[in-house]
């Protein structure tokens, strides 16, 4: 079935119709003692790193670091940007489109 600018769709199983980003948070050397973690305490850094997804032909490449929330969404734009991914604007986000 052709659809927007003419690349086919297809079939996808349960648990794949979504394209899925993972967001992991640090958290080593926060408890003073190696190898444990206190609970619910993280760094604000970690790594974006793509799910793979057979049906979207996903398959993660190394996770992408990030430094301070800030860069997060960059991290994200990037992660998706080099897997492929083209975002659909939505109703909502329409009214930040010239229709020029």
């Amino acid at each position: 079935m052709a659809t927007k600018d003419n690349i086919l769709s297809k079939e996808a199983k349960q648990g794949e119709k979504m394209i899925e980003v993972k967001l992991r948070f640090w958290t080593n050397d926060i408890a003073s003692e190696p190898g444990k973690v206190i609970p619910k305490h993280a760094w604000a850094a970690g790594v974006v790193r793509m799910e793979r997804n057979k049906s979207h032909g996903i398959e993660p490449s190394a996770p992408l670091p990030f430094h301070s929330l800030l860069d997060v969404g960059a991290a994200i734009e990037k992660v998706l940007i080099d897997h492929g991914v083209v975002l659909h604007s939505g109703r909502k986000m329409q009214k930040y489109f010239s229709n020029e």
